[in-house]
């Protein structure tokens, strides 16, 4: 199911016509005539890029950090509730026993 979710968002995302955006730091180098100063504008852009890149890299890894964290913290937790769960599961067959006559 999920497999298929991913293959539908992707076709969607194929079709979707992809509208220009501007990144905000990002130099208009088309703009510059002598080339010293075009070649310098397209290098100033690609380390823009290489640092937006590594922004969204270090918050992405840590927000998987988060997550796994949590699952990690209700991974414990449900084997905490298991383990009540078996142990009230007992006290209740302890309690269903048929007691002895006592005579």
């Amino acid at each position: 199911m999920t497999r298929f979710l991913r293959l539908v968002l992707i076709a969607f995302a194929l079709a979707a016509p992809a509208a220009a955006q501007d990144i905000r730091g990002l130099e208009v180098c088309t703009a510059e005539k002598a080339m010293e100063r075009r070649t310098s504008c397209l290098q100033s852009n690609v380390e823009f890029l290489h640092q937006a890149l590594a922004k969204q890299q270090r918050d992405t890894q840590s927000k998987l950090e988060a997550a796994s964290r949590e699952a990690a913290a209700q991974k414990a937790e449900l084997a905490a509730l298991k383990s009540a769960l078996t142990k009230l599961e007992q006290e209740l067959a302890e309690l269903k026993k048929p007691k002895p006559e006592k005579k």
